[in-house]
Formats: structure tokens, sequence, C-alpha cells
């Protein structure tokens, strides 16, 4: 799978959170609903020249929520999410969406780029200082540690969340795992397609490949996201792009950024094909999960037919993306090749945080006894 969000359901690995007051939450719903209205104003910058007031509200709640999630020993779990959610839709910006023309006339900003340095600069130092010891994988001996690190997420060990989605997740929080899921599944790959220009050589060519499976090979009934707009179907439930944006944990949005980010920027191109490599090899063990969830509820083979198709192409993209993307890259960079390894542990905790999350937001729905 090439988007940038698989949900690996390892809820171990996401940290405790903290609701906080409501007023708090109803200041930052407030301030989102300014931002939507900023990003809809014709020639923005502009209109910021002239009358700045009209962001202030809207600053005021972003430079409060970048003290509160990123520089305040107390875990703020609304913070994230407006800030997420703000990036989010700067972000989306740089996707078309076959929508309306004037929804694109402030992609180019100075104004929202600032609104993203701002965000990035303070979540991507947070972010590293979440995990053990950075500056250790310079030393690491890079092709070693990307073979061991692939040999063990090809086949890991159940946690104690898949378990709970194989034996236990009833038909409703299948439809919430559905619901969640298709924020990526609907436009997957959007991210690898903004990485493949520039001079042609064996790694672009095997990314090109990938590419172009996850598309279908062109054919619209084949491509992957059309399976998923199926299973939804199947439950009579919204295929539309970003239909169930309103359930997505913060930290499904934070990885669904980080790839923005690392795809946007080609200093990245390492830290993204290490992270890369890791979905692609550990994504047929997470989707087995689901098969074997929706195979116990006796699902129809619609409504796993996503799965059926990741496990069998993914297994083979991980090995491409192993043998003839991030080795040779490791060989062709060897200075820098340590940020493979990066990318790929960074990509790795990201994705077992939003499982987490995923999992606790489907037990929540399950208990409060949602239906979607």
């Amino acid at each position: 799978m090439q988007s940038n969000l698989v949900i690996f359901p390892n809820a171990g690995a996401a940290k405790n959170s903290m609701q906080t007051e409501e007023g708090t939450i109803t200041k930052y719903d407030r301030a989102e609903e300014q931002f939507i209205e900023l990003l809809a104003m014709e020639d923005l910058d502009h209109q910021l020249d002239v009358k700045p007031a009209i962001a202030s509200e809207f600053e005021q709640a972003l430079s409060r929520a970048i003290r509160a999630a990123y520089k305040n020993d107390r875990f703020d779990e609304q913070a994230h999410r407006f800030l997420q959610r703000i990036l989010y839709r700067i972000n989306r910006l740089k996707l078309f969406w076959y929508d309306d023309l004037r929804h694109y006339t402030n992609e180019r900003s100075l104004y929202l780029c600032s609104c993203r340095d701002q965000i990035e600069a303070a979540w991507q130092k947070w972010e590293l200082a979440q995990l053990e010891d950075v500056a250790a994988l310079q030393q690491l001996d890079v092709k070693q540690a990307l073979i061991e690190r692939t040999s063990a997420d090809l086949d890991p060990l159940l946690s104690e969340s898949s378990r709970y989605i194989r034996e236990e997740m009833t038909e409703a929080g299948y439809r919430h795992l559905l619901a969640i899921g298709s924020f990526d599944g609907l436009v997957e790959a959007s991210h690898l397609s903004r990485i493949l220009g520039g001079v042609a050589n064996e790694v672009q060519c095997t990314l090109m490949r990938v590419l172009i499976e996850e598309y279908g090979n062109g054919r619209l009934s084949r491509k992957h996201s059309t399976f998923f707009a199926q299973m939804l179907a199947e439950f009579g439930m919204n295929t539309e792009p970003e239909a169930y944006f309103d359930l997505v944990p913060w930290e499904v949005l934070a990885s669904t950024n980080h790839n923005f980010l690392v795809t946007e920027r080609k200093r990245y191109f390492l830290r993204y094909s290490g992270g890369l490599t890791y979905f692609e090899v550990a994504g047929p063990a997470v989707y087995k999960n689901y098969m074997m969830a929706a195979q116990r509820l006796g699902l129809s083979e619609v409504a796993v037919g996503y799965w059926e198709l990741h496990i069998r192409e993914d297994e083979r993209h991980g090995r491409w993306m192993l043998d003839d993307v991030a080795l040779p890259l490791a060989e062709r960079y060897l200075n820098d090749a340590w940020e493979l390894v990066l990318g790929y542990d960074q990509q790795k905790f990201m994705s077992d945080r939003a499982g987490g999350a995923v999992v606790r937001s489907i037990r929540k729905a399950e208990q409060a006894g949602w239906l979607i």
C-alpha cells in the first residue's frame, strides 16, 4: 500500500491522552471554522494585508495549540487534533480532488505556507523526540539493519489489539474501521505519485512499477481505491473521499501529514523510501487481521476484497522495496543512508500509534452502540 495511512493495530505504542476542558475544545472548533473561511477567501494574502484582524482568533488558537501540544509536559489531546486537522487542510491542496477549481485559489498562499511551517517546525522536533535514540541510527550497518527490521516485521507476534480485531471486533466495529480507513483508502498512492519525477534509474522504475500496480495499471476498475469503495458500498456507507473525516484520530492525521512532508521535500527522499519500505513489508500481516475478522463475521467477498488484494500484492511490493529500492539507495548514499532506517523506524512508530488510536476509537464506538 503506497498511501499515508495503514492502520497498524498496536495499541501499546500509543501515548496516554488527557481530555481538555470543554471550553478549550469549543475555542479550537471556532478557530478551525475561521480557518476554513480563510481558505475560501479570494486572494487570501491580499485580504490579510488589508485587514489582518480577520485571522486573529485563528492565529491565537494556533499559537496556543503549538505550545500545548509540543512545548508542554501535559499531553493535550485537543491541541494535537486541532493542529493536525489544520495542517491536513493545508496539505490536501497539493492533491487534485476533481472538485470546484475555486477551491484551489489559495494553494500557493504565503500565509498558508507560514501556518504550515509554524506547525511543522514544532511538530517535527517533537516527533523526533519520540524516538529512543536517533543519533545511534547513524552508527548502524544500514543494510543489515534494514534486512533485520524487515524480517521481523514481515511476520510479527500478535499484539493484544490484533487479537481483538481478529477475535472480538463486531460488525459495527468493522464498519467503524472502514469509515476511518476510507480517509486514506479512497485516495491511496497519491503520495508516491508526487516523488517519481526526475532522472531515470532502477530505483525510480521500481517505484513506478509499484505505483502502476496500485493504480490498477491505469484501469479504474482495478485501482485499489475502487476495491475500498466497493467494501464501503457493500455496507451502504458513503464512498466519497473524506466523508468520515471527523472520525479520524489525530494520530492518523499525523501519519498522513508526515507523508505530505517527506514527499514534498526531496531532501527527505531517503526517509520516505525507508517509511514506504515499512508500509509494504508490514502491510500484509495487518490486512490478514482485517480479513480474518471479516471472515469470522461471515461477510461477503466484496467486503474483504481490498484486504485480499493487498495481502497478495504487498508481499511482492515489500520485496521490491527492500531489494530494489532501500538497499540500492543505501549503497548510493553512503553518508546519508542511515536516514533510510530513520524513515523506517519513524513510520513504524507513527503507524503503531495511529493503529492504537483506531482500535480505541472502535472500542468506544462499540461500547456506545454507534452504528455507521
